[in-house]
């Protein structure tokens, strides 16, 4: 039986963590691992605690320093908690974003991918990426008993592959920038050969984007995976996020010097329109403008 680790990552939201938890709690397979990235909050690991885990997994809390006033080291967690995995002997690393619930078959879709036929044929390293549908607000996970709506409430994303579940579908060419982190499984062994997440990246964006052009670039695979499916809990969202300006416009930065074109260009142009961005077509560089960092945040209710 292959050895697995459920990573996530949180500071705060541990009404979130919570609910996550209970969803691990209710899977037909349990992670051997469940690794606990926590960003500088002390209080997570009597979160964690408080759920009890499912038979035969094992959790472990990693600290990861933040900068008290400063953006979350996202990429940074994220290595960290795939480290403890791999230090234990992982050999499926499936990475949960907080916010998400997994379904009951979340983890067993993931595996049952790793061993499908045309994952291991593949060259490169790959990445897999299960479903994950939105809740409405009133919804909320306190108790095993609502997990049991979480299905007939979620909305799928209108703009992701939503395969049928057991089936396991390549990606085409022009989906590989639809990865992100929220849901996704890769083997130990596809995780060494990439690198995981360049730590450049510093808070919200750009992470994601370039760990898809990373296993691009070696020659990998992206294959979206029915039935590993999640439920994203309900949090307020601005749409572009200022609060995240100034990563946003820095991870841009990383991003275009290290793979010559630009991310996250519909944000970065809501913010040249909301006089937030500049963009200088001389130099070819995106910058702050406006009100800065900290002003930007405080406009967030």
């Amino acid at each position: 039986m292959t050895a697995t680790a459920l990573l996530t990552i949180v500071s705060g939201r541990h009404d979130h963590l919570r609910g996550q938890l209970l969803g691990v709690a209710a899977m037909t397979e349990a992670p051997t691992w469940h690794v606990v990235a926590s960003m500088g909050d002390a209080e997570v690991p009597a979160v964690v605690d408080s759920v009890p885990a499912p038979p035969g997994t094992r959790r472990v809390v990693v600290d990861v320093p933040a900068p008290a006033d400063g953006e979350l080291p996202l990429a940074r967690a994220r290595n960290a908690a795939a480290a403890a995995a791999l230090e234990r002997g992982a050999e499926l690393l499936v990475f949960l974003d907080v916010d998400c619930v997994p379904s009951p078959g979340l983890l067993a879709g993931y595996a049952r991918a790793a061993r499908h036929p045309a994952v291991r044929a593949a060259a490169g390293p790959v990445l897999l990426c299960g479903p994950v549908a939105y809740l409405p607000e009133g919804v909320r996970v306190t108790s095993p008993a609502d997990l049991a709506q979480l299905p007939g409430a979620a909305r799928p994303h209108p703009a992701r592959p939503d395969p049928a579940p057991g089936t396991v579908v390549l990606a085409d060419e022009d989906q590989w920038w639809l990865f992100w982190s929220l849901s996704f499984a890769v083997r130990a062994s596809d995780w060494t050969r990439s690198g995981g997440f360049c730590e450049e990246y510093v808070g919200y964006g750009g992470e994601d984007t370039d760990v898809a052009a990373t296993v691009r670039s070696l020659g990998g695979s992206l294959f979206w995976v029915g039935g590993a499916a999640a439920s994203h809990q309900h949090h307020p969202v601005q749409d572009p996020p200022v609060h995240h300006l100034a990563a946003i416009v820095r991870n841009a930065t990383v991003f275009h010097r290290r793979w010559g074109w630009w991310p996250m260009t519909g944000w970065l142009e809501k913010f040249r329109a909301a006089g937030l961005a500049d963009y200088d077509a001389a130099t070819r560089t995106w910058s702050v403008a406006g009100p800065p960092a900290a002003a930007a945040r405080s406009t967030v209710s």
